[in-house]
């Protein structure tokens, strides 16, 4: 049993967390783990991946929609949405979900302005959106992203009512209803596209995970919790104090 199990350093790397998330995690029993002494933890990686992507960590209120073929941005765009909730494709698969929430926005809004202020300085011609806003990545995805960052030379993939290819950056802000799409589906869909850098925000943990591109995969560049101060080795200068955000 022993031999299977690694350290929250190794399981981290394997998942593309800081270790911050996977500690926060195991205090909140959200993964399984095994206690060898005083705080020293092991987990099975299957164990953990069958925890964040079942019933430990599932998303609620989201509802999947299958049809008789993928659905397309075509019928994304003739499809009704209800009032309080949102609607995204993904690979093909329409996925409903519920609106976002005030301690979600506030987050986001915080976030916006940092963003703003750093970007204006550094990318004059580059452009910040923040949703309600679609993104494109082919015929068969349509994601909302709740921050997005086209830089001066991508201005070509910003359309009349759309951004249509991928942005330097994309930023999600978890929620309890988004969790495992934001944390495994959008991410995959992401890489696939060759978003350079994909942000997750989790205001419920209070972590923030930066993942960068690098050979056709997403690694960990930065990350921070709590009231730490987040500084990225892709863009000089720039200082995201967590506790200004949550």
């Amino acid at each position: 049993m022993v031999k299977n199990l690694i350290t929250a350093q190794v399981l981290a790397d394997a998942l593309d967390l800081s270790v911050e998330t996977v500690w926060r995690y195991t205090r909140n029993n959200k993964i399984p783990y095994v206690t060898l002494g005083k705080r020293q933890y092991r987990y099975n990686l299957q164990e953990v991946i069958a925890a964040l992507t079942g019933t430990g960590v599932r998303e609620k209120s989201l509802e999947y929609i299958s049809g008789p073929r993928k659905f397309t941005y075509q019928d994304y765009l003739e499809f009704h949405e209800d009032p309080g909730y949102r609607y995204e494709v993904l690979a093909g698969e329409l996925v409903k979900g519920p609106g976002p929430i005030i301690v979600h926005q506030r987050v986001s809004r915080e976030l916006e302005f940092i963003l703003l202020v750093y970007f204006r300085q550094t990318d004059s011609l580059g452009e910040v959106f923040f949703a309600p806003l679609d993104l494109t990545l082919g015929n068969f995805t349509v994601v909302q992203p709740d921050i997005l960052y086209i830089s001066s030379e991508q201005r070509d993939i910003i359309k009349e009512t759309r951004i249509d290819g991928a942005p330097l950056l994309a930023v999600e802000i978890i929620s309890e209803s988004s969790r495992r799409k934001d944390r495994f589906r959008k991410r995959e869909i992401y890489q696939e596209a060759g978003i350079r850098h994909y942000w997750l925000v989790d205001p419920h943990e209070k972590t923030m995970e930066c993942l960068a591109l690098r050979d056709g995969a997403y690694i960990l560049a930065a990350s921070g919790m709590d009231d730490d101060i987040v500084t990225h080795p892709d863009f000089p200068d720039l200082s995201i104090p967590l506790a200004e955000i949550w």
